[in-house]
């Protein structure tokens, strides 16, 4: 099935029906999206990292979770791909694919509420969405950015999420720290970001996609620092991974509380994926980082993010303990997702 997640767009698979050894399974999936080639002109993906993904689905063996998600980013140009990462807008459409496919029981009318098991950090997420007749309601009137015309909205909630995959919130113990001569706020709250404020690396904040990839200085620093990061942050040699994300920030232009850029890692995102924003929000809400000191500050808990195409907004609770530990004990985003296909896929030969 392939569904509009979020902003992003992916084809969902039961895990039943695809190989269970990793390598085999890579080299299906590569050749069901068309990679590697810039155009992926022989596969289904989209030419993008944003819709050259999959998720995966199976029943939870456990009574933690109803299902298990795991996801993939299948890269556009080269043979990766990558489990070190959540996707936060596919898995707005988790919970909808599993009704679909008979996966869970859902009631015949009202709110379902479905636990799920993010395989790739470990950690929960609870889904809540429309139903009628059985089946999982996609029309609504929820507007997102990035997204043309409205859709039914889904709420997730996230449940310790923090160091999901770098091991602590904050992998260095502080909230800012130096990377290649740039200050920098290495995060991890469902996804490693490292977020460093626009002007100090010469450049707006506010400039377009086009123009900021366009700037190979500004990606070839990127990428330095990136490097350098991962080490940093525990996450060893990432020079051929897709984490940690890049989002430098700059004041708020349209109202928002602060205007991001995010490198995913070496293209300039469209919007923002839905755990970076929650790592950049967390990050701007640290007194001492670099995005702290460019925030607006928010009226309540909802972090009012702008991008290039519009906005996210993520609910962020922080709180301190006796001993100096920041935790952050509520996390919660509104995504919407669409049924768009449902069929039969035909691989190339290997």
């Amino acid at each position: 099935m392939i569904m509009r997640g979020g902003s992003s767009k992916g084809a969902y698979f039961l895990q039943e029906d695809l190989p269970t050894g990793a390598d085999e399974r890579a080299s299906l999936l590569r050749r069901i999206m068309g990679s590697p080639d810039p155009r992926q002109i022989d596969g289904i993906g989209g030419a993008h990292p944003l819709t050259s993904k999959v998720a995966i689905v199976a029943p939870s063996p456990d009574g933690e979770a109803d299902v298990d998600y795991l996801f993939l980013q299948v890269n556009v140009e080269d043979d990766i791909v990558s489990d070190r990462q959540n996707c936060g807008n596919l898995l707005a459409g988790v919970a909808p694919f599993a009704i679909e496919r008979g996966v869970i029981d859902a009631p015949s009318d009202g709110e379902a509420t479905v636990r799920i098991r993010m395989l790739n950090t470990d950690s929960i997420a609870t889904a809540r969405l429309e139903v009628r007749d059985g089946t999982p309601v996609y029309d609504g009137d929820m507007t997102i950015s990035g997204v043309p015309g409205t859709a039914a909205a889904i709420s997730l909630e996230f449940e310790e999420i923090a160091g999901s995959s770098a091991a602590a919130l904050l992998p260095t113990g502080k909230p800012f720290d130096e990377v290649e001569g740039i200050a920098c706020t290495m995060v991890d709250n469902g996804m490693p970001v490292v977020v460093m404020a626009a002007a100090d690396l010469g450049v707006t904040g506010y400039e377009p996609c086009a123009v900021l990839e366009g700037n190979e200085a500004l990606r070839t620093k990127l990428e330095a620092i990136r490097v350098q990061a991962g080490y940093r942050m525990g996450l060893g040699d990432v020079s051929a991974t897709t984490v940690p994300k890049l989002t430098f920030v700059a004041p708020p232009q349209a109202g928002g509380n602060l205007c991001t850029r995010t490198f995913i890692p070496h293209r300039c995102h469209d919007a923002i994926g839905v755990f970076g924003a929650v790592a950049v929000a967390t990050a701007a809400l640290l007194r001492g980082s670099p995005a702290h000191e460019l925030l607006t500050p928010p009226d309540d808990s909802v972090v009012r993010l702008e991008h290039p195409t519009g906005h996210f907004d993520a609910v962020i609770e922080i709180s301190t303990d006796a001993d100096g530990t920041i935790e952050v004990p509520r996390v919660g985003i509104i995504r919407t997702t669409r049924k768009l296909m449902d069929g039969t896929v035909f691989p190339r030969p290997e």
